[in-house]
């Protein structure tokens, strides 16, 4: 079974996303800010990450960035979930090298199939 850490600060997110993530089967684990979200990465190595840009703290991009300067995280798989899909953000995500971009409010299909593509386990 896949891990995914999702770092969401907003609470409905949260829960939408892991409510829809659990049962696909994976196992959620989840932080609600930028600091909290690298901690976990570090200790629990989940198979991928969703990561909100707009955190309180640290923002995603540079949570993303201590991810993948750190060597015990640097091959976790992250993907934006986010709701500023401007121009100027989606390159933003594009220049830090995320995996994937997913924009919220989340279309299930869309969310799915970019899980299931970067894990590729096809449990979603």
């Amino acid at each position: 079974m896949s891990s995914i850490l999702i770092v969401e600060d907003n609470a409905m997110n949260m829960k939408l996303a892991r409510d829809v993530l659990e049962a696909k089967g994976y196992r959620v684990l989840t932080a609600s800010n930028g600091t909290d979200g690298v901690r976990v990465a570090r200790e629990e190595i989940p198979d991928l990450i969703l990561m909100d840009i707009q955190l309180p703290d640290l923002d995603g991009i540079e949570a993303f960035t201590r991810i993948r300067q750190d060597p015990k995280t640097a091959g976790i798989r992250v993907v934006a979930f986010t709701a500023s899909v401007t121009k100027s953000d989606r390159s933003r995500v594009d220049l830090a090298g995320f995996d994937g971009f997913v924009s919220k409010p989340m279309q299930l299909k869309p969310f799915l199939a970019t899980i299931q593509g970067l894990l590729g386990d096809g449990a979603a």
